[in-house]
């Protein structure tokens, strides 16, 4: 298929997404349009981390880090004066003065958590292994502390209640194609090339010319970025944040929802992010019971753990690479299956 049809194909799919999802918003519920913006959002989080860990081979436990700072940094930038006034009165004056658009706010909210990245990345990722995913969780940690202290700026364990609900699902969807379309660059180019040298086997890549620090840092970076943009969408559409919104929980939910979907793949990315953000959703009902027909299911506690829990074993056990594996989505791939169905009908 030539590289010009693959990308009219392309501009109808998203033509197509988007119209499916303005139909979404005007007949869903709204929490059924939390759970479609909470699948946008986790997208962007889990493929901004499969560029780290499955296509670098960096495997960071870093990201819910990297999401409370973008978290943050976007919700004090973005504070209405009013309500900051009243909120975080003991801000610096000239921060206090500071009322930012919510883009703007969501791309510092990113910069600031690349920064972070490029600041502990340098020494972090001369580690490997297993040391290196403890030395990412050190930062989570410290993340967690610094913002439990400091009281001025982000009301400690009480954390910034009354955020307004910027997302909605054109900021979350937008942003999450722009997530899976860069990281399909960067793994498409001569430095993603780079990335999964590095991944296979980092000594031959070194001595094949590829600069290890240089390709490392880039990975961790944009997907820090990504992360802390995607931690600002999250508090801008709970509307709340506090310090343990962004614990070992959710770094180890965003990793699981990767290594579900597959971690050498975008594809799987997306899948992994959709198939572990509906499941939890579907098995709560147990929790509080239902009716089916003249059979009622009494409550049971923790029963939707237990089953998730089954459920990634058995993925795990079956198919160690996730749902996905490495493949990809293709339109070379879809039409050759759909010229081989043609031929046999």
């Amino acid at each position: 298929m030539s590289p010009a049809r693959k990308k009219i194909y392309t501009v109808i799919a998203l033509a197509a997404l988007f119209i499916i999802l303005g139909v979404l918003n005007n007949v869903l519920s709204s929490y059924h349009m939390r759970l479609v913006n909470l699948i946008g959002i986790n997208i962007a989080l889990v493929v901004s981390l499969n560029l780290t860990n499955g296509f670098c081979g960096v495997f960071s436990l870093g990201h819910a880090g990297f999401m409370a700072v973008g978290a943050y940094v976007s919700a004090i930038l973005s504070l209405p004066l009013a309500k900051k006034a009243v909120v975080l009165p003991n801000l610096p004056a000239w921060l206090g003065s500071i009322e930012m658009n919510f883009l703007a706010s969501l791309i510092i909210g990113g910069l600031a958590a690349a920064l972070c990245a490029f600041i502990i990345g340098y020494p972090v990722l001369r580690l490997r292994g297993h040391y290196l995913a403890v030395a990412t969780l050190g930062f989570l940690v410290i993340v967690q502390v610094v913002f439990t202290q400091l009281q001025d700026f982000t009301r400690g364990a009480r954390g910034i209640n009354g955020l307004t609900q910027y997302t909605n699902v054109w900021w979350v969807w937008v942003f999450a194609c722009l997530t899976v379309f860069i990281v399909w660059r960067i793994i498409n180019s001569a430095y993603g090339r780079g990335m999964l040298a590095i991944r296979e086997d980092d000594l031959a890549a070194e001595a094949m010319g590829v600069n290890l620090t240089l390709h490392k840092l880039l990975a961790f970076c944009v997907g820090a970025f990504f992360a802390g943009t995607g931690g600002s969408l999250w508090g801008h559409l709970i509307t709340v944040i506090n310090p343990l919104s962004f614990s070992y929980d959710r770094t180890f939910f965003i990793v699981v929802m990767s290594i579900v979907g597959g971690m050498n793949s975008i594809t799987g990315g997306v899948a992994g992010a959709a198939v572990m953000t509906v499941i939890p959703e579907m098995l709560r009902n147990l929790e509080i019971g239902v009716t089916i027909g003249s059979f009622t299911i009494p409550p049971l506690y923790g029963i939707s753990q237990i089953i998730m829990a089954v459920v990634i074993i058995i993925i795990f056990i079956t198919r160690p690479k996730g749902i996905v594996g490495t493949r990809e989505f293709s339109w070379d791939l879809l039409h050759r299956k759909a010229s081989k169905q043609t031929l046999e009908d």
